[in-house]
């Protein structure tokens, strides 16, 4: 592959393990890859294996201008500005603005599932950026993750350890995937070389109900774990009395909700037709991840 493909959040989980497929499972030569974030010092490890390295700050648009200079590929990993209403998707569109500006040839996007209908206090911001995409003329290619397995070993270790995970999600269904399997698909899609539009929804291959996962968590851990449904009222005070900053709050509420709703009930076979793969199970991600869960 000869194209350069840019990385924006290069320095973040996710933005590493893209970085990672792209070099180890796609085969890109590293000097065709360019990572790029605020501080370029967090960076050293890929420059030693001969990824360019630039600096992109979302809130300066020059510094997105020269970043995207020269670029084929451009990654925009939706970034962490949520406790400020509004700022992360003025921070996406002046990305899409210096990509166009720069000539970028193809824009790739992080989002979410159904954006469109979804309760999530933040999926506005997706919508709004994947409608800016399409609005920049630019071929795209959009991949929606689903909800990550990784956010269970936030909170679980402490469900666990009362016995009680209290959630607000009713009998809703929730198809979760690895962030390891989404960077997987990210790197698959931009190594493709495509020239085509896409979007793409990329889950596990089972949604699965709390009681479910709650019954998985006891299972690979050998600790007793159950779901208990409140409402999301009660959820949200919980979540504020154990601390929780009330945007972080709101968030976790309105992702209950959305599972709820069904909005979050989806399986597709997108992740394996970017990958020739089958995603990983939420119980051998559990298994792979016990030590974790049990601390």
């Amino acid at each position: 592959m000869s194209e350069t493909i840019l990385i924006t959040g290069a320095a973040g989980q996710l933005g590493q393990r893209v970085i990672h497929h792209l070099l180890e499972t796609e085969k890109v030569p590293a000097a065709n890859i360019i990572a790029a974030t605020r501080d370029p010092a967090k960076l050293a490890d890929l420059a030693a294996k001969g990824v360019v390295t630039r600096k992109a700050d979302f809130d300066d648009g020059d510094s997105l201008a020269a970043a995207f200079n020269g670029v084929d590929r451009l990654l925009v990993i939706s970034t962490d500005a949520l406790a400020v209403p509004g700022q992360r998707l003025k921070q996406h569109k002046a990305a899409v603005e210096a990509a166009v500006k720069a000539g970028v040839k193809h824009i790739a996007y992080t989002s979410m599932p159904s954006p469109d209908k979804s309760l999530v206090t933040f999926a506005p911001d997706h919508l709004g950026t994947e409608n800016a995409i399409k609005a920049a003329g630019v071929p795209y290619t959009i991949i929606r993750n689903a909800w990550y397995m990784d956010n269970y070993l936030h909170g679980m270790p402490h469900n666990l350890q009362s016995g009680s995970w209290y959630t607000a999600s009713g009998e809703g269904k929730i198809s979760n995937i690895s962030r390891e399997d989404c960077a997987r698909a990210i790197a698959a899609a931009l190594a493709s070389g495509t020239k085509e539009s896409a979007t793409y929804t990329v889950t596990g291959a089972e949604a699965l109900t709390a009681d479910q996962i709650a019954a998985i968590v006891a299972d690979t851990t050998g600790k007793p774990l159950k779901a208990v449904q409140v409402t999301d009222e009660q959820l949200g005070q919980g979540m504020r009395s154990a601390g929780l900053p009330d945007f972080v709050a709101d968030m976790l509420v309105s992702a209950d909700a959305n599972i709820r709703a069904g909005n979050f009930d989806l399986v597709t076979a997108d992740y394996e037709r970017l990958t020739g793969r089958k995603p990983e199970t939420l119980k051998d991600f559990f298994v792979s991840h016990k030590a974790a869960l049990i601390a």
